[in-house]
């Protein structure tokens, strides 16, 4: 094994649906809670995350979809980057010594308001940057592709120069793992952010 591929949501920065649901309701937008509840990937969400809208009009969905909501921008974006908790330090730890055997990129199903905070406030601990960690972020919203389609992960693949057969990737949805897994990745998926700790 020679390369790892890393999801981002649940694996390394831990998630928190309650407190998101929470803050939505306490800017008036309490009405589209049940997306975060469920997990849905469709309509706004959806949109946001593969690239087919930008922040601007993820505000103004969000408030559409709302009736009453009049809440900022910057409320709206505050309230969906509630979902995020932070990354503990001991996985950044790991990540920086697989580092040092491993070839690491990151791939996650993610928008550019949660990626801007992850980006700003979580991976910059020690005077580090989220570049000193992986060799390239693949990001849905960027590649316009979401898994599990096994596109996003043919195209990971071909523009990192990786051989499946000499790759893992870890993920905390065993739909995500499993489309992986027909193009010859070695999956683990994982149900808990420092489950994979013990495993590598």
């Amino acid at each position: 094994m020679r390369n790892i591929i890393f999801d981002f949501g649940g694996v390394l920065v831990d998630l928190d649906r309650k407190r998101c649901i929470d803050a939505f309701t306490r800017i008036g937008a309490g009405a589209i809670a049940a997306y975060v509840d469920e997990c849905r990937q469709e309509d706004l969400f959806h949109d946001l995350e593969v690239g087919l809208t930008g922040i601007s009009e993820f505000c103004d969905a969000v408030r559409r979809a709302c009736p009453g909501c009049t809440a900022s921008d910057d409320d709206i974006c505050g309230a969906w980057n509630a979902l995020l908790t932070g990354i503990p330090r001991r996985r950044l730890a790991k990540i920086a010594e697989l580092k040092r055997t491993y070839r690491l990129v990151l791939l996650s199903n993610t928008n550019p308001i949660h990626w801007r905070k992850a980006a700003e406030d979580y991976f910059t601990q020690d005077g580090l940057t989220v570049d000193d960690y992986f060799e390239k972020n693949y990001l849905s919203y960027r590649m316009h592709l979401l898994k599990p389609d096994e596109a996003i992960f043919r195209e990971v693949l071909c523009d990192a120069g990786m051989d499946a057969c000499e790759t893992m990737f870890i993920d905390d949805s065993a739909a995500n793992c499993a489309a992986a897994e027909q193009l010859g990745i070695k999956a683990v998926h994982t149900t808990d952010g420092d489950e994979w700790l013990s495993q590598l």
